[in-house]
């Protein structure tokens, strides 16, 4: 057995509450712990909302900054997963906004120039910021006639990003009802859209 597999399984005998109060006190291995487990979980949360592989690396890096400089801000209230699932939410979410911003300078007096590359809004167009408003809104629709265990395999492992065998511990189910029940929820969804 290598080493480096000997050292995954010490870590995986360490609670994670001891992980995160070690982190909490600035303990760099133990953060780097914390990385380990759940960087795949938010590469792939970052990747669902950005469908871009570089950006999502990018945010998953500027997420786990975050959680390093604001872990002392953790007070186990909630699962760390779930605090760590909301910080990394707001990260893609602010890097979307900044990226909308439009900065007209302050001495462009009252006229505006176009950037290279930027798509003028003609009269009469479909407007950008509604583009997607009447799926979002036929999803929310389909998404209440749900039954309620599919709506909870949905988010668990679509919006959350949760493995099956996370699911499954968590809902004290097996792994092979957690891909069932995903997949019927997933049938049943396109056959209401």
């Amino acid at each position: 057995m290598s080493l480096n597999v000997m050292e995954e399984d010490k870590d995986c005998d360490v609670p994670e509450e001891e992980i995160i109060r070690r982190a909490q006190e600035g303990s760099a291995e133990a953060f780097e712990q914390l990385y380990r487990r759940y960087s795949k979980r938010v590469y792939h949360l970052c990747l669902r909302m950005v469908k871009n592989q570089t950006e999502a690396e990018d945010l998953t890096q500027e997420a786990f900054l975050r959680v390093f400089r604001k872990i002392h801000t953790f007070q186990g209230k909630s699962a760390f997963s779930t605090w760590l699932h909301r910080v990394s939410m707001n990260t893609v979410l602010m890097s979307l906004r900044k990226k909308k911003r439009v900065e007209i300078p302050m001495d462009s007096e009252g006229h505006y120039e176009e950037e290279p590359g930027e798509a003028r809004q003609l009269p009469g167009a479909p407007d950008p910021s509604l583009i997607g408003l009447f799926d979002r809104e036929d999803l929310k629709r389909v998404f209440r006639q749900l039954p309620n265990g599919y709506k909870r395999m949905l988010v668990l492992h679509d919006v959350l990003g949760y493995e099956h065998n996370e699911i499954a511990s968590l809902v004290k189910c097996t792994v092979g009802n957690s891909k069932s029940q995903l997949h019927k929820a997933r049938v049943r969804m396109r056959s209401l859209l």
